[in-house]
């Protein structure tokens, strides 16, 4: 493993989709430009869960992962670089909820609360969807948001978590 800089001090949760062409090989190449980033450290991958599309259905299902990082990015950097991921790995934003190559979430960044129009942490749809829920929650089972709540309470209020489903258990098995 590379060394990273030491002032790595923030604590974030992003969530990677994609549901086009090869969805494997774009959550591995963000995955990889994530690492390759030295204000960046990935701490924790979820495995990967096959879901059904939310929002504009008429499309194929995502591979969707949550992982845990480690950063000296303020949130509005951090979300410029993920931004700057998605157009490297093809990302174009035709239609809301729509069909995408990559796309890349800011879900908690400490237990900051930002509400501006182009940053919302926590995730705004974070507590409503199961593809986002259930990795966090494999990854951080005992994680409790700033609201007192657990990632457990807000699984249990999930109502469409029926369609979330461990499709890879990590990036090493073959598909």
């Amino acid at each position: 493993m590379k060394l990273k800089r030491k002032h790595l001090a923030a604590e974030a949760f992003l969530s990677l989709g994609s549901n086009i062409e090869d969805r494997l090989a774009h959550l591995k190449e963000a995955l990889e430009l994530l690492e390759k980033d030295q204000e960046i450290l990935l701490e924790k991958i979820s495995s990967v869960y096959e879901t059904a599309p939310v929002g504009y259905i008429n499309q194929h299902p995502f591979l969707n992962v949550v992982v845990k990082i480690t950063t000296s990015l303020k949130p509005f950097a951090l979300l410029e670089h993920l931004q700057e991921i998605e157009r490297a790995g093809g990302r174009e934003r035709e239609i809301r909820w729509g069909p995408r190559t990559i796309d890349l979430d800011i879900l908690l960044y400490n237990n900051e609360n930002i509400n501006l129009e182009h940053l919302q942490i926590p995730h705004p749809r974070m507590f409503e969807r199961g593809f986002v829920l259930i990795p966090f929650y494999e990854i951080e089972p005992g994680y409790q948001f700033s609201d007192g709540k657990s990632i457990v309470q807000y699984i249990e209020e999930l109502t469409n978590k029926e369609g979330v489903q461990k499709w890879k258990s990590s990036f090493g098995e073959d598909e």
